[in-house]
């Protein structure tokens, strides 16, 4: 098991599913896709609409594409082409 990752922070979370430990299934809560007060996941960082995320249950880190937003390019304009 990893330790948390010293960006781990309760104050950056995420409501998305872990790819490792599947601990949201059988919570009522979570199956009607709505914010469950215990499987949430740290937000370590983002790049635009990728996040880099930890599961404190499990400690599994991985990144997860959320498709919103930003796409985590370079805009042209800011790198002088």
């Amino acid at each position: 098991m990893l330790p948390l990752d010293p960006q781990a922070d309760i104050g950056r979370r995420a409501w998305v599913t872990c790819p490792n430990c599947s601990d949201h299934q059988g919570c009522a809560t979570c199956e009607e896709r709505r914010r469950c007060t215990r499987h949430w996941r740290y937000l370590l960082s983002n790049t635009g609409s990728m996040l880099h995320l930890q599961c404190p249950t499990c400690t599994y880190v991985w990144d997860h594409e959320t498709g919103f937003g930003a796409s985590g390019r370079r805009n042209r304009a800011s790198d002088g082409r």
